[in-house]
């Protein structure tokens, strides 16, 4: 941990700009809070003095239940962390034991305790969607969970089996079953309904947050706004490059290259519409103009007549946006748009 400690604050030292202001910062995914407390310390000291961080910055960092400290907490309140994002999952026990997860739904309260306590208020909870055995009670009962827990925010994402898993191979074995389409987008249905009618709005395809409380980092990455991606497979986007660090831990702390991709002004456009659309809001014609220079109409043309045709996609007012049934089908309007 001491050597990825040294190999970030290396990369952070080459990717400090002059002039450039951080409005939000964004420790995750892995699991931060295994972190040794004076290891984050020094790297976050690190960050403060190569990133002009803004005094209101949104400064989140993620963590599982359980692995919650005191030390580590202390450590985010004295560098001005000021937003918690934790790996809830499920309230169900079996559940979490299927996922291999190391919490369980006592230490999900406990942590939750904590971080209260350390004076951290506004912190979201990941629950997943489409487990394996996973019932429409199940996911009921992870929601009221939630609630009772009095998080911010929300994100509620579907389960996707990826291949070469212990997952995938139980699965494909046919040992575990997953539900099926129609029952996923009911117990998405669910989330919509529960969690709006206790005042977590949906702003974005998985995300419901109270007023005021949406990620900043997450709005401005659906929104195309440029990013500084320090670490291990660490993604960023400057000045119209996309690019990777290397995914290996040991190709990473070899100092190996990064894979860098020039956005064309193509890719630029849809992206805006594939990113901009996942979020209820949508996208705004004038926003879209000043980034392409471009209308909605000179960039798609017609092939917008056939999604808003099937009640998938609005252009009103100035604004292009998925309907709630939109949503249950993003892909589908995205490939029209292409």
């Amino acid at each position: 941990m001491a050597d990825y400690a040294r190999a970030l604050e290396r990369e952070m030292d080459r990717a400090a700009q002059e002039g450039v202001s951080i409005r939000t910062v964004y420790i995750g995914g892995g699991t931060p809070s295994l972190f040794p407390p004076e290891e984050m310390d020094r790297v976050l000291r690190r960050m403060e003095a190569r990133f002009a961080i803004l005094p209101d910055a949104e400064m989140s960092c993620e963590m599982n239940p359980g692995t919650v400290t005191e030390e580590f907490l202390s450590v985010l309140r004295d560098h001005r962390f000021n937003r918690i994002s934790m790996g809830m999952q499920a309230a169900q026990n079996r559940l979490l034991s299927l996922l291999g997860r190391v919490h369980r739904r006592e230490d999900v309260e406990k942590s939750v305790a904590l971080i209260k306590r350390m004076g951290f208020c506004n912190f979201n909870l990941d629950v997943m969607l489409g487990l394996p055995t996973q019932t429409l009670e199940d996911v009921r009962e992870t929601l009221e969970f939630a609630l009772s827990l009095d998080p911010k925010h929300l994100s509620c994402y579907g389960l996707i089996v990826e291949e070469n898993t212990p997952m995938h191979r139980m699965v494909e074995s046919g040992r575990w079953t997953l539900p099926d389409v129609e029952e996923e987008r009911a117990m998405y249905e669910i989330c919509r309904s529960v969690l709006e009618n206790r005042g977590l709005m949906q702003y974005e395809i998985s995300n419901f947050a109270y007023p005021g409380y949406e990620c900043r980092h997450n709005v401005d990455t659906w929104m195309r706004g440029e990013y500084i991606g320090i670490g291990c497979a660490a993604a960023g986007f400057m000045d119209g490059v996309r690019w990777q660090n290397p995914q290996g831990l040991e190709s990473y702390l070899a100092g190996q290259p990064r894979e860098e991709q020039v956005i064309s002004r193509e890719d630029a456009v849809f992206e805006s519409v594939m990113l901009g659309l996942r979020m209820t809001k949508g996208v705004a014609e004038e926003d879209f103009i000043r980034m392409h220079g471009m209308t909605f109409h000179e960039a798609f043309g017609s092939k917008m007549e056939k999604p808003v045709r099937e009640g998938l996609l609005t252009v009103q007012n100035g604004v292009m946006k998925l309907t709630r049934r939109g949503m249950d089908l993003q892909n589908s309007v995205l490939v029209d748009l292409m």
